[in-house]
């Protein structure tokens, strides 16, 4: 372990989640935008109370050395401190970077069919058999406005009852889709409270990787302060040296710091997309299930009130014949009377332009929802492709301070002194 290693921070509170909007359109979000290494070095911010003791050890472990000779081991431990420096939190960050961005890798590689039972993919499928369903018992197929006379006295044959007929036939199947529905949604809210959890893991290596960049700064700023006293004071040798050994090995430390930084942020952007993604399909799928639910059940009710109102009226028409078979004196009245109660049952009948409207609402809804899909497909793609590319980059710093730590291993110890240390 580094003496410039620094000790655990408590993880900072997560940001609440933005207000649902009651707006129907579904807007994916914009793919994550690469992060350079000077945005990430800012992307956590360090407290300045924090800086200030970061700082104050920096000069200290700067003035000491500067004092030692630099062919002695101590000097040589310094330098090995600063090349270590952070070496288990980068490697704990790379770690959580890397669980992190496989979930949008396996949810895009699911929405695209290659396999996976992610809760995405079980809600799509569900919207798509929902569309199917609601197709087929779509009033425009069924043309409930056509010629019906020559089939009405057969058995069946009144198209109306046909079509609400089949509703009620689909009354199970659809309550198995939404019951679907709503367990999709369960395992989307799942995965968000997951990636939550991830998400502040990640933000606390992410502290710890802005303070190491802080005391590399500060530590760059001390050295080379130390080394123009040096120059100052005419010992241009061992100013050059603590340049070369020492300055050299803090900017080197510093950058690949940054660019574990820019990497976690990436994927701390990444999983955060997913979450927003998965909240933008729990509000369509409720928008669906609300506006589909309704039309359903309004068209089995319609189905129900008109068998029982045809019932009714059957009753009467024959009780009407009965009637002006017995008194022939009330025919005429009868005659209007029946005229009334026929214009009445076609007034009764269902309005067939507004239950196309309602269905309209359904297409409009479930429109939405494709339309979203598809952009927000093209969009993870451009993420996944921004992410593996900075993962890419990662890499070789990763690799080079394992070796590092390969040639130290296997490096004989000289002396066994504790080595000093930076300040407490």
């Amino acid at each position: 372990m580094s003496e410039l290693d620094l000790g655990s921070t408590p993880a900072p509170a997560a940001a609440a989640a933005p207000a649902a909007s009651n707006a129907l359109v579904l807007t994916p979000p914009a793919p994550v935008p690469v992060v350079e290494q000077e945005q990430a070095a800012g992307a956590v911010p360090v407290d300045s109370a924090r800086q200030l003791e970061l700082k104050a050890r920096a000069e200290s472990f700067a003035g000491e050395l500067a004092a030692l000779d630099v062919r002695s081991p101590e000097f040589s431990q310094k330098v090995n401190a600063i090349t270590t420096m952070g070496d288990a939190d980068m490697r704990s960050s790379a770690s959580v970077s890397s669980r992190m961005l496989d979930r949008p890798a396996a949810a895009l590689s699911a929405a695209k069919g290659k396999g996976g039972a992610d809760a995405q993919t079980r809600v799509s499928n569900t919207l798509v058999d929902l569309r199917a369903t609601v197709t087929e018992l779509d009033p425009a197929r069924a043309d409930l406005g056509g010629a019906k006379k020559v089939l009405k006295f057969l058995p069946g044959g009144d198209k109306i009852q046909r079509y609400f007929a089949k509703y009620e036939t689909a009354q199970s199947h659809l309550n198995a889709i939404i019951k679907s529905l709503a367990s999709g949604q369960d395992e989307l809210r799942k995965d968000n409270a997951s990636i939550e959890t991830e998400k502040a893991n990640m933000w606390t290596a992410m502290g710890k990787l802005s303070e190491y960049n802080e005391l590399a700064s500060a530590l760059d700023a001390a050295v080379e302060a130390k080394a123009a006293e040096l120059e100052a004071a005419g010992n241009t040798e061992a100013a050059t040296t603590l340049r070369a050994d020492a300055l050299f090995p803090i900017r080197q430390r510093r950058q690949d710091i940054m660019t574990q930084m820019a990497v976690s942020v990436q994927g701390y952007m990444a999983l955060d997309l997913v979450r927003k993604n998965n909240i933008e399909l729990i509000k369509g799928v409720d928008r669906a299930q609300t506006t589909t639910i309704a039309a359903l059940r309004t068209a089995v009710i319609v189905a129900q009130a008109l068998s029982r109102q045809k019932l009714v009226l059957d009753q009467i028409t024959a009780l009407n014949t009965v009637t002006s078979n017995l008194i022939e004196s009330t025919s005429e009245q009868l005659r209007i009377q029946g005229g009334q109660i026929n214009q009445q049952a076609a007034s009764s009948t269902i309005d067939i332009d507004k239950l196309q409207a309602a269905f309209d609402n359904v297409f409009q809804t479930m429109d939405a929802i494709d339309t979203f899909r598809a952009q927000a497909v093209d969009s993870m793609s451009q993420t996944v492709t921004a992410l593996e590319g900075q993962i890419t980059r990662a890499k070789p710093y990763l690799e080079r301070t394992r070796q590092g730590e390969v040639s130290e291993s296997r490096a004989p110890s000289i002396g066994t002194s504790t080595p000093p240390q930076l300040g407490s």
